[in-house]
């Protein structure tokens, strides 16, 4: 990196050299039009001498007139040969100048180098008395001209200029060395003992000579009296330094105080959601197996009626008959219930152990969607909102069962408890379709939408429009970090006024390991969810 000095001698140098160049550059222009200009002429001037003289000549077959003409149009060294053609004979005369400079005949029609050019050579003849004298082609001329003397020219001219510049720099760059030192050296000090001050300890660097009684003097005691007030501040710095680092670490305490309340946060929600699902699934289950459990009595108290009747020999075909009545309707109404409260079991015991282990499996999504939407039915069925499910059978996800059933959960009750007014008919859509590796699964409703106002916020914690009414604001960032985290997914949501609104997530079909059960860790520049 250079200094100021070298910067600006190497700006004085740009400069001059740049003026240089445009002058030199424009006067190379102008020499290089110049030359060309007269190239030109002396192309028109041997043409239109060569068509004076020539064609005459050439009439009366003159070859030693001819001849001299040629050798006097050779004299400028800008040409390289002269051929003139007969019309019948062919290459009637021609000159041509070699490398070292002289002239020698051309005997037969060979290559030349140089630019050609050719003009045909016309003899006018007097005709008959009283007419017009009518031109007569009598042969061509061939003239070759050479721009290596305009070449070597304009090279010269380069050079020069070149040189010229060169020597110009080289004398600037030494004044500005001599006259720059002058004022530098006395700089060179300061900038030590700045480096000093900046790297070693404020007490250990000495105060610069007071001597010169210059402007530079002046600056170096200006220089000391910065060093004597810096150092004081150095002193202060210190000391707001050890409190900025115990107040760092205060901070970053308060931190991780408040990333362990966020997590104990959303796992008492998750956990508070799943205590629900047992309070409903619970009083759902009470119902079929209390009237499994009244059929049995009712059928064992049968039973020892007629065991009794048997026993006592006094049985009839109607008391078995009435008793096989019994029996059927008992076996039909405990059947009927057991398997009624079995297919409750079987849904909430898969939710629920996905739910608490967090396990990694692979499962059929659609066969799954169904198993929690059932789990939800204790909720659902004392709405009048009906809930759809759309989803081809061949999609298998290897993903964690458990975080998506959490995920359907919140956005289904969200839906409901947001979505419609009490004892209002409405309806919920699950929509799946694949994307390659990927699925796309849409939770639509037709219900009353999101405030635009609200739109934006929905995932952030503690959003809710259900304030002391039960609403802990925590359901929807619940799912949000698990799509994002947990399955490496995306979710957006967009919502009309009126007309309900609609969550749309993206998740791979098989979750990338890395994003497991607490693997992604909060980015540094990312807003704090708690």
């Amino acid at each position: 990196m250079f200094g100021i000095q070298g910067r600006l001698t190497l700006l004085f140098v740009v400069i001059v050299t740049l003026v240089l160049g445009i002058s030199g550059t424009y006067a190379q222009y102008s020499l290089s039009h110049e030359l060309e200009v007269n190239n030109q002429r002396l192309r028109q001037g041997v043409l239109t001498r060569l068509q004076t003289s020539l064609p005459s000549a050439l009439w009366d077959l003159d070859k030693a007139k001819v001849d001299n003409i040629v050798a006097a149009e050779m004299l400028p060294p800008e040409l390289v040969a002269i051929r003139v053609y007969d019309t019948s004979v062919g290459l009637f005369s021609g000159k041509l100048r070699a490398d070292s400079g002289s002239i020698s005949a051309i005997e037969s029609d060979t290559a030349v180098g140089g630019a050609p050019v050719v003009a045909d050579l016309a003899y006018r003849d007097a005709g008959a008395a009283g007419s017009a004298p009518k031109p007569v082609i009598v042969g061509r001329v061939v003239v070759n001209f050479s721009r290596a003397q305009m070449d070597a020219t304009l090279r010269s001219e380069v050079q020069r200029k070149v040189i010229e510049v060169l020597l110009l720099d080289s004398i600037l760059v030494a004044a500005l060395a001599l006259s720059l030192r002058i004022v530098f050296d006395p700089l060179k000090q300061l900038r030590d003992g700045l480096h000093d001050l900046a790297t070693r300890g404020s007490d250990e660097v000495g105060e610069l000579p007071e001597n010169r009684r210059d402007e530079l003097g002046q600056v170096i005691r200006g220089f000391n009296a910065i060093q004597r007030r810096v150092k004081a501040i150095i002193g202060r710095t210190r000391e707001a330094e050890d409190e900025a680092r115990r107040a760092a670490q205060e901070t970053a305490k308060a931190l991780d105080d408040l990333r362990r309340t966020q997590e104990s946060l959303l796992q008492a929600e998750r956990l508070a959601s799943l205590g629900g699902l047992v309070a409903g699934v619970a009083h759902e289950i009470n119902t079929p197996v209390g009237i499994a459990l009244t059929s049995a009595s009712i059928l064992a108290e049968a039973t020892e009626k007629v065991h009794q009747a048997v026993a006592d020999g006094a049985i009839k075909k109607s008391e078995i008959l009435k008793y096989l009545e019994t029996a059927s309707e008992s076996t039909k109404l405990i059947m009927n219930n057991a398997y009624r409260a079995a297919h409750l079991i079987h849904s909430f015991k898969q939710i629920a152990v996905d739910q608490v282990s967090e396990a990694r499996r692979r499962f059929e999504l659609r066969e799954y969607i169904g198993e929690v939407v059932s789990s939800l039915q204790p909720k659902l069925k004392k709405t009048h909102i009906k809930v759809d499910i759309a989803c081809p059978a061949e999609i298998v996800l290897d993903s964690y069962p458990g975080a998506l059933a959490q995920v359907i959960t919140n956005l289904t009750l969200n839906c409901v408890e947001h979505a419609f007014e009490p004892d209002a008919e409405g309806r919920i859509a699950i929509n799946v379709k694949p994307d390659g590796d990927w699925i796309e699964m849409q939770v639509v409703d037709n219900g009353k939408g999101i405030p635009p106002d609200m739109l934006d916020k929905v995932f952030d914690p503690f959003v809710t429009t259900r304030r002391g009414q039960g609403g802990t604001g925590l359901g929807l960032n619940i799912v949000f970090n698990l799509i994002a985290k947990q399955f490496a997914g995306t979710i957006t949501v967009a919502s009309t006024l009126g007309q309900g609104a609609s969550f749309v997530l993206r998740m791979p079909r098989v979750t990338p390991i890395e994003s497991g059960p607490g693997s992604a860790e909060p980015h540094a520049d990312a807003p704090l969810h708690v």
